[in-house]
């Protein structure tokens, strides 16, 4: 199996923070937005981690240089942004016909069940129930569990079970087929090349799919989710035990990395410090310090301070 991971996107609607370092690794709950999407997909032994890239394609670069743990990655550009059926494709040359793919986008994350991909026999979307399947692509299915067709932002209701952006592709080859056709004969919704077009063209060739759940579905697009979503996994990274001394009081669950100096201070909960932080005098809740931040005197809360 391959992995790919498009991370092209310029995260405009996280300026400031996105000015300097692309969304994927923005920091979350002591980690970035990639290690937590890539670690979780470790299991499955990938035989290579293909990234594309776009924006910032040299901090990626950079960041992969120090993951050797992750085995053997890729990165290619996608230097003139298309739509994610085109990201897709330029990884596709990378991968045999008869290799399975798993396709999960990089700026989101979740938690689901990864390892029934292991034996899986057919395609398989990962889905979430939403309340309104009207503003989400959905999978429509049959009383068996397969899918039927897919509908982006149906205004009448045919399902609930929105695409979340994992995509286990068994039918490579149907795939990389599909997508040809879309791009050879300019085929492309709102001016874009779609991957959901080409998953529909599959669906209709007579390939199988059927969804699996994802438990929680946590965005990172917008300053105020992104905090939320650092709230909500640091319940899976609180190192804060480790911190508490007579003058400082730490309010589970919290993050704090190497080298930090805390001085009478209140910090907690929800929070993320980042390494070489250095916090006096100060109250800190609901926020994320990226690395060597320096805070006294202050009451800080709801916030992301990246300098």
């Amino acid at each position: 199996m391959k992995i790919v991971l498009p991370v092209a996107g310029n995260g405009l609607r996280l300026r400031p923070y996105t000015e300097n370092v692309p969304k994927c690794l923005l920091p979350v709950a002591g980690k970035t937005i990639l290690d937590w999407i890539v670690e979780d997909s470790l299991s499955l032994k990938p035989s290579e981690t293909i990234f594309i890239t776009g924006y910032k394609a040299e901090c990626v670069d950079s960041f992969l240089a120090e993951r050797s743990e992750w085995g053997k990655t890729r990165t290619v550009v996608q230097s003139n942004p298309q739509g994610l059926g085109e990201a897709i494709s330029l990884a596709l040359p990378y991968v045999d016909d008869e290799e399975p793919l798993l396709i999960i986008l990089g700026d989101t994350l979740f938690e689901a069940d990864l390892s029934v991909l292991k034996n899986a026999g057919e395609n398989v979307l990962y889905t979430y129930k939403v309340e309104d399947p009207r503003r989400f692509g959905v999978a429509v299915t049959d009383k068996n569990g397969r899918i039927e067709r897919l509908v982006e932002k149906p205004q009448e209701f045919v399902s609930d079970e929105a695409i979340v952006g994992i995509y286990y592709i068994k039918d490579t080859k149907v795939l990389k087929e599909s997508l040809k056709y879309l791009m050879d004969n300019n085929i492309r919704t709102k001016n874009e090349f779609q991957l959901t077009d080409a998953l529909e063209m599959m669906i209709q060739k007579g390939c199988n799919f059927r969804t699996a759940p994802v438990t929680k579905w946590l965005d990172c697009g917008l300053a105020e989710t992104l905090l939320e979503t650092n709230a909500d996994v640091l319940n899976r990274n609180d190192n804060s035990a480790d911190f508490i001394k007579d003058d400082v009081k730490i309010i589970a669950p919290c993050h704090i990395g190497n080298d930090v100096t805390l001085v009478n201070c209140t910090i907690g909960p929800n929070v993320s410090i980042g390494n070489g932080c250095v916090i006096e005098n100060s109250t800190i809740c609901d926020a994320v310090l990226w690395d060597g931040v320096k805070v006294s005197n202050k009451q800080l809360n709801q916030i992301i301070v990246h300098e």
